[in-house]
């Protein structure tokens, strides 16, 4: 039994060292063949690298040579333009060298002819001398006391002619100049056509339906009172169907009320917030409507180069008025009657249109000194750097300065003919207006105080006081030193009221 065991195992053994040198035999010949295949591809691999690196390098010979011929190409063309260049400068050259012989010729001839002239001029004068000498010679007189002699009867001829001339003349302008002059400013008149519209110092602002009114008015009329008090204008609610009236002295007050209110109408929203958010919108836009209207005056009238701020003073006309007369109408007319006449005359018709729009610019200054308007208008257009013929024109037109040239005369006529046209004028609203702007000026003078409105016609001044600067003792102190003041310095019918309003405002803002 062992034997059997020894056998099998010594079989056995025998056969796993047969299987395993027959395992190692095949992976040998596996190895092999693996290894031949991965030489034959790594051989493929190595001819197919060799053929890319070949069209590689043929596509990039190519390349080059087709840059190559390019640079070429460019060279030579560059070349042939160089040539083409050289010969037009050799061709131009050769020509200047042809002119400037023709002009060495030129020049040798004219220097000759020169001499020549030189020399018969010589003669000339030789001769002449020679002459003159015979002449004094004969005459007994001296060429200077000749030549004396002659000028002395010349200017006694001339005299006497020129004398007999200017008395013809004066006498004839004597019968003709009254003649001559009534013709020019009636024709100046009849060519400018005119409008008689009279400034008046309410507007009707029109609604589409009562029921606004009360929005307007708004809850126990806080509404009203603060577009009142942020226009200064008056406004009347009445019984008058679908209208508004508003009323004040300033027509940019008016202007401002009227335009604030209908962009609240439309908006709907009508608040004391709201309110003095659209008011203070419908300043600045005023403001550039004024400089629009100064800018497109200018235009019409074909006056060019003025200062940006006499454009804003000429546009800011259109809210003045004189004696109830448009400020701006009025100075658009005078323009065009002072270019007429001083077409008429043979003047600068531009200069004398130019003086007329601006002879009345010192009725609305910012701040409005004490100075008479012609002088102001004519510091203000030294200022600005108006020509001096202008500015004599615009101070000399009521007589404050002397007139130093002919435009003055004229725009003072055409100031007069303007305003004496029949409606033109009203005394009563000029001086109306300038009661109640002396009566906010007054108000205005006192210390802590904001804004002035005077509204109901004089009857009524709301002032409104800084809540910071004056008290409510003060406030009360202030509204009868005000009275006292307007009692003691000024002329006003009936009686006035003052209200002074002091506003305490909390703000805060959440971030």
């Amino acid at each position: 039994m062992l034997i059997t065991i020894i056998a099998a195992v010594s079989a056995l053994l025998a056969g796993l060292l047969v299987g395993y040198f027959l395992w190692n035999l095949l992976l040998s010949k596996k190895k092999e063949s693996i290894v031949r295949e991965a030489e034959s591809e790594a051989e493929v691999l190595r001819k197919e690298k060799i053929l890319q690196a070949k069209e590689k390098f043929l596509e990039l010979k190519n390349e080059h040579e087709r840059v190559f011929a390019d640079r070429n190409n460019k060279l030579v063309q560059s070349e042939n333009k160089f040539k083409q260049k050289e010969t037009l400068i050799t061709q131009k050259l050769e020509e200047t060298q042809r002119k400037q012989k023709e002009v060495d010729t030129i020049r040798e001839s004219l220097s000759t002819q020169i001499e020549i002239v030189d020399k018969r001029t010589e003669e000339l004068e030789r001769l002449h001398k020679l002459q003159v000498e015979k002449l004094e010679t004969l005459s007994g007189l001296s060429g200077e006391e000749a030549k004396n002699q002659l000028i002395e009867s010349l200017k006694a001829e001339a005299r006497t002619e020129a004398m007999s001339y200017i008395n013809e003349i004066m006498d004839e302008a004597k019968m003709t100049a009254t003649k001559d002059a009534k013709k020019i400013v009636v024709q100046t008149i009849q060519r400018v056509a005119s409008e008689s519209a009279i400034e008046n110092s309410v507007t009707v602002f029109h609604i589409d339906s009562d029921e606004i009114k009360g929005r307007i008015i708004g809850r126990e009329g806080r509404n009203i009172r603060a577009l009142e008090a942020a226009t200064g204008v008056e406004i009347i609610v009445d019984d008058t169907p679908e209208a508004i009236i508003l009323s004040a002295f300033d027509p940019v007050r008016r202007e401002v009320a009227r335009l604030a209110l209908h962009q609240l109408v439309t908006d709907g929203r009508i608040h004391p917030a709201r309110i003095e958010e659209i008011v203070l919108k419908t300043q600045k836009q005023v403001e550039e409507e004024i400089i629009e209207i100064g800018k497109r005056t200018a235009i019409d009238l074909g006056i060019h180069g003025l200062h940006p701020e006499l454009i804003r003073i000429v546009g800011k006309m259109k809210y003045r008025s004189s004696y109830g007369q448009n400020l701006l109408q009025h100075s658009r007319e005078v323009a065009n009657l002072c270019a007429i006449m001083a077409t008429e005359l043979g003047l600068n018709a531009k200069l004398a249109k130019r003086a007329g729009l601006l002879h009345d610019i010192g009725k609305v200054p910012d701040d409005e000194p004490e100075l008479p308007h012609a002088i102001l208008g004519m510091k203000l257009a030294e200022k600005y750097k108006e020509k001096p013929e202008i500015c004599n024109a615009i101070g000399s037109h009521h007589d404050e300065v002397e007139m130093a040239t002919l435009i003055a005369p004229i725009v003072q006529v055409c100031d007069a003919i303007s305003g004496a046209r029949p409606g033109a004028r009203r005394e009563v609203v000029e001086s109306y207006i300038k009661r109640l702007k002396e009566m906010e000026d007054l108000a205005l003078n006192h210390p802590g105080v904001l804004k002035t409105y005077a509204i109901q016609a004089g009857r009524e001044l709301r002032v409104i006081v800084g809540s910071e600067k004056v008290s409510d003792e003060e406030a009360a102190n202030l509204s009868y030193e005000i009275a006292k003041k307007i009692q003691d310095e000024m002329t006003y019918p009936g009686q006035v009221k003052i209200t002074v309003i002091r506003e305490t405002r909390a703000i805060s803002y959440a971030k």
